[in-house]
């Protein structure tokens, strides 16, 4: 079957890369859609819209005269209602880097607040008297 650059037609995903995905068309081959043709939003893992084996309909972009097809998922979804939406994962891990949540100051005692305020003043005056310092020796050289 010969592929028409501009018309859609319906395939399977057969593989999922970190930059795409790999969707078969029936008679025709294997093309590839690129991470940014996935959806109308920030795609950040290909995982979280596409699972392997998933029917999906795509717009041929091109054919190349090494037989490579470039396929767009969201323009073929274009003024349709069938956008792919991420999937939610249960296992989303918090980030590493996030702070911890403090108790809101209402809940906290007068004492506790006095003692975090101490802390915080003293981490602010060694971060400030660093800074003196080395800007003091780079003019010194």
């Amino acid at each position: 079957m010969e592929l028409e650059v501009g018309k859609v037609y319906d395939g399977k995903v057969k593989g999922i890369a970190q930059y795409g995905a790999f969707v078969e068309i029936e008679g025709a081959g294997t093309g590839m859609v690129h991470i940014s043709e996935i959806a109308n939003s920030f795609v950040k893992d290909v995982k979280d819209y596409l699972n392997e084996g998933q029917p999906v309909k795509v717009k041929v972009l091109s054919v190349d005269e090494g037989g490579k097809i470039g396929l767009s998922i969201k323009k073929a979804a274009e003024n349709k209602e069938e956008q792919l939406k991420p999937a939610k994962r249960a296992e989303r891990k918090p980030n590493v880097w996030e702070p911890k949540k403090k108790p809101p100051v209402s809940e906290l005692g007068f004492e506790e607040m006095l003692t975090r305020f101490k802390q915080n003043s003293e981490e602010k005056i060694c971060a400030l008297k660093r800074n003196t310092e080395r800007k003091n020796k780079s003019r010194r050289k």
